[in-house]
């Protein structure tokens, strides 16, 4: 497949994010406002978008999350922004872009979104352990001592007890930041956050078993949510919706089951491989975090691949 790195389509409303270009889709009929999200080829590692892109990581990103939002409604967890993935539905673009597109555009319901990061952790990992060992808590969340990193969580009786532990919503080039569920209720109102953080941790909770059931651990993910807007871009009264993306390795934590040690760091299926390879160029002083980033040999592109790749055969066959 041939790499697409950008786009610029006759469209309007056109945002570009690390790794989606986002446009506005003209209302048609008695359509709902629509949003037009191409997964680009683009890839991220600290957050600094990298200049070499990794030919099809955006078509198996919109499988992956389109699979997972079809799932999550099939089982009556929470509504979604997805409307199709089929490029022949958008309109203004020509024959040769909508070939470039094909398997990676998603046309969703354009939405308001709510400003929260909507994070399930299950296991202790990330920024979760780093909170943890300065604070002996996650995002307010205090958990027993001696916990070690990649940790389940369990509850007294050592039954799996997966936490919210919201961040803030940060422009593009600035960090979230993890806070607690207060604060997060304190942004946005007690019953949008409690609602959220109960969908959030149903989503999370049945997602987790059925990746397990294949030999997966989800092991933490994200969510974003928002309100449905009408025609007239103001919000419909409808509850939130799951927006953005849906369990992809770009906003989850996966690791292979059967390589899972506590105490350690733990192999995974997202850009493991690629921040390895970037942690390396740091540490012998050819780069140091900042934009631009540096090209990316072809055995790290092929292997970050396959790690997109083994995590869709994995979970979904």
């Amino acid at each position: 497949m041939d790499a697409l790195f950008e786009t610029n389509l006759s469209l309007p409303g056109r945002r570009r994010g690390k790794v989606r270009d986002v446009y506005e889709v003209p209302a048609s009929g008695a359509e709902p406002p629509r949003l037009l999200i191409v997964a680009t080829d683009r890839i991220s590692a600290f957050d600094v978008v990298m200049p070499t892109p990794i030919p099809g990581k955006g078509a198996i990103l919109t499988d992956i999350a389109a699979r997972w939002f079809r799932w999550i409604e099939a089982r009556g967890l929470a509504r979604t922004h997805l409307l199709s993935t089929e490029v022949g539905e958008v309109p203004g673009i020509t024959g040769q872009e909508r070939e470039a597109l094909r398997g990676r555009i998603t046309l969703g319901r354009r939405c308001r979104v709510v400003p929260i990061e909507c994070v399930a952790r299950g296991y202790l990992a990330g920024s979760g352990w780093v909170d943890y060992q300065a604070t002996g808590a996650v995002c307010g969340v205090r958990l027993p001592a001696g916990l070690r990193s990649g940790d389940r969580l369990v509850d007294g009786s050592g039954a799996f007890a997966p936490i919210f532990t919201p961040a803030t919503k940060e422009e593009q080039g600035r960090h979230d930041e993890n806070i607690s569920y207060e604060q997060a209720a304190a942004a946005v109102g007690e019953p949008v956050m409690r609602r959220l953080r109960d969908a959030t941790l149903a989503i999370y909770s049945a997602a987790h078993e059925h990746a397990l059931s294949r030999g997966v651990i989800l092991a933490d993910t994200k969510f974003e949510w928002g309100l449905p807007l009408d025609a007239n871009g103001q919000p419909t009264g409808e509850d939130p919706i799951l927006v953005d993306e849906a369990l992809t390795p770009d906003s989850s934590r996966y690791w292979p089951a059967e390589d899972w040690r506590p105490g350690r760091e733990q192999p995974s299926f997202d850009k493991q491989f690629l921040r390895e390879h970037l942690l390396g160029l740091v540490a012998s002083g050819r780069w140091d975090k900042s934009p631009p980033g540096p090209e990316l040999p072809e055995p790290i592109v092929r292997g970050t691949l396959a790690k997109y790749e083994e995590a869709r055969r994995r979970l979904f066959g």
